[in-house]
């Protein structure tokens, strides 16, 4: 178990815990709440072994093997299936072991590395690495693709697979759904059910965390609680707690003003003076309930809209799609007809790379349809929360200049003050307050580039808001507070998001986007969960078929290849079949002609059987190395059975040395079938 005594953390001058105490047993699946900056990620750091503890005792048990995605940006050409299987790093060591035994030809290293390698699932690693690849929203015509090819999100979901590949008795994920789609965050909480080791999990995604937790941490003002249950239990006994310290705390106040006002009447009478002394002592060693101090909660609202057209906007035989830089049109979205009207509340459904934000860009006027209408109502006001902030962000530019750009961009038809006084007042409501308004956007968080967006959003007041992941760095009191200002909001919604609790706390109606469509989803989110799994398992099981099919048209192509090529048998000019009677192709009889076909089919037969002469070694060479290759398998199969028996040491060994030679034979045997298939191709081939 891992266990906390009396421990203190500090970042520079900071104390993030202090003296805490803390046990999280074998098997358990952690959350780690509180708010951003109280010290979750240091003491994950503590627990990695990348921070030490300022004070007290951490205990983690050495043996424990420790599992977490790692924060760099890949950058390597190497396969994604072949980066994603290195993430086994007990396979790896495993086959750096049969290496160096080979290369000492040490018979009985061979032979445990190769029991190793099979108990340590060796012969499927590829398929396993595949599998978490797909789930995480790969198409199956990506698994051998590069890692650098891809972008910086799709990356870390390679790493995410990479930790996932790691067989682990502790698994840390920091933020593991920032860059996963719904479909992928779903498949994620049904692998991590089955996940055996123990879980510690940081997430601001409440549903994720009922989903796969079952103990709460809770860290807040340098303490770290402990709550049996998921997230909805913590808050419900947190709150239970904190209703209770409020009760001591002020049962406690009346008790203590009790005694300061005997000790106050009677501290100067000689008579009453002990007990006077003795109530001193007592409110000396009382220990003070702390009061239960007010959360600064983050809340904003968005303003009444100016007016509401209705509809809001029409779409009509539209297709959706982008212009490459080679001016070719990739189409992702066809024959689309929607409306939105006036007051709706739209999640957007799909799964990844279905053409959703492509969907809401196009709506949001930073991409034109390659076909067909969007018309929009008269007034229509939008505000877009881009998946990525810097989309509509200058990261060069701090708070202010932003909302004075977007002052002096709206000029007369905004109804809001441009001052620049009045601007700082209305940052300083999103908690961008002193010289927080002159920072640059590129050095802050995520969390305070979304704030910033939902500012400038705010500030436009718009009648349709267009949301693409908006809760992407938000910590779970502001994505509480989105939702409030949401379900606020006299205007209509359009939200794309994995955050299942603020969709179904906010849209009422689904669109499904998908197989090139947009169209309505006849269900609520569970049906759509059950539809993800299904669609992850089709994936999975077209990848397995495409393997198979794979592997056999590799198979046909080496049989093709070491097979007699047909001959072809000139037929005669001079001669046509009809009816099964030979009859004159033309009325000419002479001789010659008919002298120089004999003679052509004579050299024709002479040349075949020349042919077949000096083929007929390289085809008999080659059937008998089929045949070994066949015995060389089984009589592996049979050795690595024998291994998997109590053996002595020296029938080990001897295993272990037959299985060397067997597997130096096997490559040897196979180079030379490749070599021997290529002679046959090559005197085939009608050059030759």
């Amino acid at each position: 178990m891992i266990t906390l005594k009396n421990v203190t953390l500090r970042r520079s001058a900071k104390v993030l815990l202090n003296a805490v105490n803390a046990t999280i047993n074998p098997g358990e699946n952690v959350g780690l709440v509180g708010r951003n900056g109280a010290g979750k990620s240091s003491l994950f750091a503590l627990f990695n072994g990348s921070l030490h503890e300022d004070g007290g005792d951490f205990y983690i048990p050495t043996q424990w093997r420790m599992a977490q995605v790692a924060q760099n940006m890949p950058e390597t050409d190497e396969p994604a299936t072949a980066f994603v299987v290195a993430g086994d790093t007990r396979l790896a060591d495993l086959e750096a072991q049969l290496a160096q035994a080979e290369a000492a030809d040490d018979g009985m290293a061979i032979a445990h590395a190769y029991t190793d390698l099979a108990d340590a699932g060796a012969h499927d690693a590829v398929p396993r690495a595949q599998a978490l690849i797909l789930g995480l929203g790969f198409k199956v015509s990506e698994l051998d693709k590069p890692v650098n090819s891809f972008s910086g999100g799709w990356r870390m979901r390679l790493q995410l697979a990479r930790a996932l590949m790691c067989p682990s008795d502790l698994l840390l994920l920091d933020e593991p759904t920032n860059h996963l789609d719904l479909d992928a965050l779903v498949w994620l909480e049904a692998w991590l059910k089955r996940y055996e080791g123990t879980m510690i999990v940081i997430s601001h995604d409440r549903e994720f965390l009922d989903a796969v937790t079952n103990v709460t941490m809770h860290i807040d003002n340098a303490q770290l609680t402990r709550y049996g249950g998921n997230y909805s239990k913590f808050e419900e006994l947190r709150a239970q707690q904190l209703e209770l310290q409020q009760a001591s705390f002020s049962k406690q106040q009346d008790k203590i003003a009790h005694l300061q006002k005997f000790i106050a009447r009677f501290k100067a009478k000689a008579s009453k003076a002990k007990q006077a002394q003795s109530r001193v002592k007592a409110l000396e060693r009382m220990e003070k309930i702390a009061p239960v101090l007010a959360d600064a909660d983050f809340t904003f609202e968005f303003k009444e809209p100016l007016n509401l057209p209705n509809p809001m906007l029409a779409i009509t035989d539209a297709a959706f799609g982008y212009l490459g830089d080679d001016g070719v049109e990739t189409t992702i979205l066809h024959n689309v007809s929607r409306s939105v009207l006036a007051g709706q509340r739209i999640g957007i459904l799909g799964a990844n790379g279905q053409g959703k934000s492509t969907l809401v860009k196009t709506i949001a006027r930073t991409m034109a349809p390659l076909a067909g209408t969007v018309t929009e109502g008269k007034g229509l006001s939008i505000g877009y929360f881009a998946q990525q902030e810097l989309d509509v962000l200058r990261p060069h530019e701090n708070p202010l200049e932003h909302m004075v750009r977007l002052a002096r961009e709206l000029g007369p038809s905004s109804r809001e003050s441009g001052r620049e006084q009045d601007l700082r007042n209305f940052l300083g409501t999103f908690n961008f307050s002193g010289d927080m308004v002159k920072q640059t956007v590129g050095s802050m968080s995520g969390g305070e580039k979304a704030r910033l967006v939902l500012a400038m959003i705010v500030w436009q007041r718009p009648n349709l808001l267009l949301l693409d992941e908006p809760t992407n760095h938000l910590d779970l009191a502001t994505r509480e507070a989105l939702s409030m200002a949401l379900n606020e909001f006299e205007g209509t919604v359009m939200l794309v998001s994995h955050d299942r609790a603020l969709l179904r706390a906010v849209c009422d109606e689904f669109w499904m986007v998908g197989r090139g469509a947009v169209g309505p989803f006849d269900g609520d989110l569970d049906d759509y969960q059950r539809y993800l799994l299904d669609e992850a398992k089709r994936q999975r099981e077209l990848a397995k078929t495409e393997a198979v099919a794979s592997a056999a048209a590799k198979a046909a192509a080496l049989a093709t290849a070491a097979a007699p090529a047909p001959v072809s048998i000139a037929v005669s000019a001079s001669v046509a079949s009809a009816g099964g009677q030979k009859v004159p192709a033309s009325t000419d009889h002479s001789a010659p002609p008919a002298r120089d076909a004999r003679d052509q089919r004579k050299q024709d037969a002479l040349a075949r059987q020349q042919q077949a002469e000096k083929l007929r070694p390289l085809k008999r060479e080659l059937e008998k190395i089929d045949q070994r290759l066949a015995e060389l398998a089984a009589e592996r199969t049979a050795l690595e059975e024998r291994l998997t028996q109590a053996l002595p040491p020296a029938e080990i060994a001897d295993c272990g040395r037959r299985l060397k030679a067997s597997g130096d034979e096997t490559a040897a045997l196979e180079e030379r079938w490749l070599e021997l298939s290529g002679q046959l191709e090559a005197a085939a081939s009608p050059s030759a």
